[in-house]
This record gives structure tokens, sequence and C-alpha cells, in this order.
């Protein structure tokens, strides 16, 4: 059975975000002369529909982090969480599983409805090997208490794109992420009941970090995989065998080098796919 949300609703949503909330560049330029430091999620939570956290990659948290997030930011916002580093970067991946509980265990329930995917990038180096990402999907836990929990991973080596992989990850109802970016491979197949797209060709001398065409063009896609469908004009490996048609909540994540620009273009794209900024829950 395909993973759920936490949290029901009736028809898809977009949501368009950011990576992290702390960055000095940001100042003045997104948060406002003198805001607090301690006020930069509260305001950044209510710009935005979802920001993608990277310490969770990096470092445990504690379960008082994750509540005093929740707290902060408002009802309808969603936290993406990236699994460790330790999970994921390492040469058997079917060894993970005391990592990946442990990431499970360390609080992020606190975070309730607000909880979105979990990503779980792998490094450049890390080549496709069936039966061991195979044995790594399936300590996914599809749920931990009484919130059911979305997976999302991240290949960057050419060897993932192939069909077995795909069908891979289908079968486990774990959405594979698009990556728009210069060197890692960009899959557009559909593989869960939600999208996840990392948009990394930003440019920090543009405004909104794409060009007013680019993101709209990137708003289309969006809304056809809301739609149910894929969109015509990005790669899919696996022409074949399609996604049933069905509406499916999207991610979308403005992630690149400079990123001074990142919130300006999540702003932008959000006004283009949900006009006046209003953004539907999480289907369940």
């Amino acid at each position: 059975m395909p993973r759920k949300s936490a949290t029901a609703s009736t028809r898809a949503s977009i949501r368009a975000g950011i990576g992290g909330w702390t960055f000095e560049p940001w100042r003045g330029v997104f948060y406002p002369d003198g805001l607090p430091h301690s006020k930069e999620l509260p305001y950044a939570s209510h710009h935005l529909a979802t920001i993608e956290v990277n310490g969770t990659y990096y470092r445990t948290q504690k379960p008082a982090t994750f509540a005093s997030w929740a707290k902060e930011s408002p009802d309808n916002f969603v936290f993406s969480l990236k699994g460790p580093r330790y999970t994921t970067n390492r040469r058997v991946l079917a060894e993970a599983g005391d990592s990946i509980l442990r990431f499970i265990d360390s609080g992020i329930t606190e975070l309730g409805t607000k909880l979105g995917p979990l990503l779980w990038q792998f490094a450049p180096t890390k080549k496709f090997d069936e039966a061991d990402f195979g044995a790594f999907l399936d300590l996914l836990p599809a749920k931990i208490g009484g919130l059911n929990l979305r997976h999302a991973v991240e290949p960057r080596h050419p060897s993932f794109c192939t069909p077995e992989f795909i069908e891979l990850a289908r079968k486990k109802s774990v959405a594979i992420v698009f990556a728009d970016h210069a060197t890692y491979p960009a899959i557009a197949d559909v593989t869960a009941d939600f999208v996840y797209a990392r948009l990394q060709k930003g440019n920090d001398t543009i405004p909104t970090a794409y060009k007013p065409k680019a993101l709209a063009e990137w708003a289309e896609r969006a809304k056809v995989w809301a739609s149910g469908s894929v969109p015509q004009d990005i790669p899919v490996i696996d022409p074949k065998n399609k996604p049933p048609q069905k509406p499916r909540d999207v991610f979308v994540y403005f992630i690149h080098e400079g990123k001074v620009r990142a919130p300006a273009a999540a702003m932008a794209f959000q006004e283009l796919v949900s006009p006046a900024g209003k953004v539907g829950k999480p289907r369940a």
C-alpha cells in the first residue's frame, strides 16, 4: 500500500520552500534588518509553505527542538527532514537499520502534522546496487506512532538511471527526488503518492533566482504533477510503465550554491501555483 501523509485533505497541494532558515546573507534581503535571529523561523514559515531541514543531516536533534519548531510555525506549514549522513554514507546500505531507527525515534513526531517527507540523500559516488538498495528501502518504516511517513531518496550517481531502480522505488512507494542540477541525474519518474523536486540552477544575479519564464515553466510542471500526470518535457527513465493517475502533493525546494535569492524564488513560485499564497493541507 502507498505510504500516506499524516494529515487529511481532499485535494493535492503544491508547496514551495527553501533549505534551512539560518543564512546570514538573507538578513536585509529576505529577513528585515534588525530581525532577531530567534524570530527567523517564525518569519520564514509565515512567508513560505515548507522548509527542507538540513541540520538533521549533520547532527541529531532533540525532541524539544522539534517541538519548538512546531510551536514557532503556522498550522499549515510543513518541514521536510534530511536523514542523517551516517545513514546514507555507508558502503552497505542494508546495515543502516539501527541508524534509521535512531533518527525516526529522535523526536520527529513532535512536529505532528507539520512533519513532511523524509529525504535520504546519497553521495554522488554511491552507485546503484539493486539488492542493497532494495534492502535499504525495506528498512524505511511506513509510520511512527500515529503518523504515516513519506520517504524520498535522492541518488546522485548516473547508475540509478535504470528501469530497475524506478521499479524498485515504485514497489516500495518511495519518491525519487527530481533534481534540476548541472551534473546530478534528473529522474522525473513518479514512484510515490507525492513528488519531491529540488531546483538547483538558481542564479543570485536574478531577483527570483530563476527567470520569470523558467519559474512559470516549473509552476506548470508542478501543476501537472499535482493533477496526477507527468510533465512531458522532462526526462523519465521508464516511459513504458506509467504511475496511476491520481492527485499528488508536490514539494518544490529552491536550493542552489549562492541561495541568496532562494526565498524570493519560492515565494514567486508559490504565487504562480496558488494565487494569494493559499496552500491546501497535504493529502491523506
